[in-house]
């Protein structure tokens, strides 16, 4: 079964199981971290039920995308909510991102790969089981195929749990993508940030930067302003 729901203040109609892997606030600053243009191709690995392609499209128009997602259900689930925002350069295609090979054709390719630890207890719930747990060479896996179906200078961008940083950037180097940049995401002023997005460019040569990274809560509560005009008004994240 899937609840109707939406994302950008209302402005995305996103459907996603009742049960199991629901997405949270990853695949939105992910969307809003692609420096796409209108009529550039983009590329997704782990698309789930779209939502990081519907909240890109919703801000980049004429933006055409393609998502790959190996649970044949949330295929259905991405298709369907494609297909009711009317975002007709969108398509979603049963493929295992480490299998898939692509031709040198997307502009930008993102995930929000899986992360929990392989030896982890189980999720009781074999499709949230599946999507959060990372087996061993994952980011490496996916870092190479999303790469290699990028144009040269294409970006790949993946937003990752902070404690998975370092692997994070080794599989981006190990793929041919370089020039990497770190952008933090501060869950409050002064606390230690939970999550990162990372991002390379193919072929790049320059030096890895960090960057002055987003604070999503405010001290007394509720986003911030920054945050607010990313997840409800569908702004772009300026690296």
């Amino acid at each position: 079964m899937s609840g109707e729901g939406t994302l950008l203040g209302g402005r995305v109609r996103h459907a996603q199981p009742c049960q199991g892997h629901r997405s949270g606030l990853e695949p939105v600053l992910l969307a809003a971290s692609i420096a796409a243009r209108p009529g550039q191709m983009v590329l997704e690995g782990g698309t789930g039920a779209g939502s990081a392609l519907l909240c890109l499209a919703a801000r980049v128009a004429g933006v055409r995308g393609l998502g790959l997602e190996r649970d044949a259900g949330m295929v259905g689930l991405a298709r369907a909510n494609i297909a009711a925002n009317g975002f007709e350069g969108l398509e979603v295609v049963e493929a295992d991102v480490a299998c898939w090979r692509g031709a040198a054709r997307f502009d930008h390719a993102f995930a929000n790969p899986p992360w929990h630890d392989a030896a982890a207890t189980a999720s009781p719930d074999a499709r949230r089981d599946a999507a959060r747990r990372a087996r061993p060479a994952l980011f490496a896996d996916w870092a190479r195929a999303l790469a290699g179906a990028l144009k040269p200078r294409g970006s790949l961008t993946l937003i990752l749990a902070a404690d998975h940083m370092a692997a994070g950037l080794a599989a981006l180097s190990a793929a041919g993508c370089g020039s990497p940049a770190l952008w933090p995401f501060w869950p409050r002023p002064g606390r230690p940030a939970r999550l990162v997005l990372l991002r390379a460019i193919r072929g790049g040569r320059g030096p890895c930067r960090v960057l002055p990274g987003l604070t999503l809560h405010a001290p007394g509560g509720g986003f911030t302003g920054e945050a607010e005009a990313i997840l409800r008004d569908g702004a772009a994240l300026g690296w």
